[in-house]
């Protein structure tokens, strides 16, 4: 750990500053899978190694002193601050955020003591942004409301916000996205005689894509304003009004009766005490032959305690009130709090680092337009950081990705996976209706 001369000029770090940096150095040199070069003006530290296990290694360069005791005592919200402000820079940002995850459990013995002292904020933080129906509304809002063109800059051009699956090498986005929607029609095995309830509208593109391609009726429902008003013209502009109605309504707000329920990356928003009446209600929402499918962003399980009681960087700059649920949450709710079966589970956690990439690169094309356009710098550069950051988590499956197909008692046959069939006729589209 010893350092080399520095090579650049800058304000000279404060006592403080040192000393933190000190403290950061000890805990990284615990790194046993993994390089990181550590340099700022006055030296550069080389932690950790490369081995023939894993080869990741990164360069991180801190070009302001204040980079220290943000990493130190507010962790990844801290280094994600520290990345908006311009106090820190990577060859390979990526690497960096998949070797602090592979080392994370030793890591954790030397920056607890420190995280521990924030323990009160958290849990006030956690507090504030907790998931009631009025809170809700202003967590969404919070994260999607901020501007239908500055999510169509990243995002593929039917606007999903969730998970692609790349089933060819060489699809892009959009084909990615339109496979996903696919594979979740086909799970359910979506026709003209269903009517699906959708949790989570987003911009509307499974709602439009279920309708078009497989006939079905839609009511699907969003707390989000903007997503609401863009969803509503995307289903007018395709002639779907009498298919597809969009509510804003909160989850528990809903009645009536559906064969289908349908849920991508909603979950997420729930927050950990409502858990058990988020799938109580999707249970009452469906008739006894009725399946749901849900597909959820989840955390490793040995994980899962202490992100819920902490604030990370996306509870606190991307997506407050958000808490990620792991595979034996869901299983237990699923088991206490309802009558589904779990009869199929898919697990697609590479094809999320893979929409990260995609949405890392469209974003950064857009950069300059979205400057010009007025959109501030520091908040480009914490959504940079969310994609680096998440992308890095997926590589590492430290976070994952599943669809899982829940069952009603009554339901019988669900075929897994129909083949893709030409678009429902006009006329079968107009046709039966389903049960709500």
């Amino acid at each position: 750990m010893t350092p080399t001369t520095a090579t650049t000029t800058a304000a000279p770090l404060t006592r403080w500053q040192r000393t933190c940096r000190g403290l950061l150095l000890r805990a990284l040199a615990s790194l046993r899978e993994g390089r990181v070069v550590v340099r700022d003006d006055e030296g550069a530290w080389t932690l950790g190694r490369v081995t023939d296990d894993c080869a990741l290694a990164a360069e991180l360069r801190v070009t302001d002193g204040a980079f220290y005791p943000a990493a130190l005592f507010e962790q990844s919200a801290g280094v994600g601050r520290a990345f908006m402000a311009g106090w820190w820079r990577c060859d390979d940002p990526v690497a960096l955020i998949r070797i602090l995850a592979r080392n994370e459990d030793a890591l954790r013995r030397w920056t607890a003591p420190a995280l521990s002292l924030l323990a009160p904020w958290h849990r006030f933080e956690l507090w504030r942004r907790r998931n009631t129906i009025g809170h809700a509304r202003r967590n969404i809002a919070d994260h999607y409301d901020l501007g239908n063109d500055f999510f169509a800059a990243f995002l593929d051009p039917s606007m999903t916000y969730s998970c692609a699956v790349f089933e060819d090498g060489d699809d892009d986005l959009a084909a990615a996205q339109r496979a996903k929607l696919d594979r979740v029609c086909r799970k359910l095995d979506l026709g003209p005689q269903d009517h699906v309830l959708e949790i989570g509208t987003g911009w509307g593109s499974f709602a439009v894509h279920a309708a078009k391609h497989y006939g079905c009726r839609v009511t699907t429902t969003t707390l989000s304003a903007e997503q609401a008003r863009q969803a509503r013209e995307r289903v007018a502009r395709h002639g779907l009004e009498a298919r597809v109605t969009v509510v804003e309504r909160d989850y528990r707000e809903l009645d009536g009766l559906y064969d289908k329920l349908v849920s991508i990356e909603m979950i997420e928003a729930v927050g950990t005490q409502y858990y058990g009446a988020f799938f109580r209600r999707c249970s009452e929402l469906l008739h006894p032959e009725g399946a749901m499918l849900l597909q959820a962003i989840v955390v490793d399980d040995r994980h899962y305690a202490h992100d819920a009681r902490h604030v990370d960087y996306i509870k606190r700059y991307i997506f407050p009130g958000g808490v990620l649920p792991s595979p034996a949450v869901i299983a237990g709710h699923v088991a206490r709090d309802t009558d589904f079966q779990a009869a199929h589970q898919e697990d697609l956690t590479a094809h999320y680092a893979e929409t990260l990439r995609h949405w890392r690169l469209r974003l950064a094309e857009a950069r300059p337009a979205l400057l010009a356009a007025g959109r501030d710098e520091a908040f480009l550069r914490a959504w940079e950081f969310y994609f680096l950051y998440c992308e890095g988590g997926f590589r590492e499956r430290r976070v994952g990705l599943v669809q899982t197909l829940l069952v009603k008692p009554r339901c019988r046959s669900l075929p897994l996976l129909q083949p893709v069939a030409a678009p429902w006729p006009a006329a079968a589209r107009c046709a039966g209706a389903g049960h709500g």
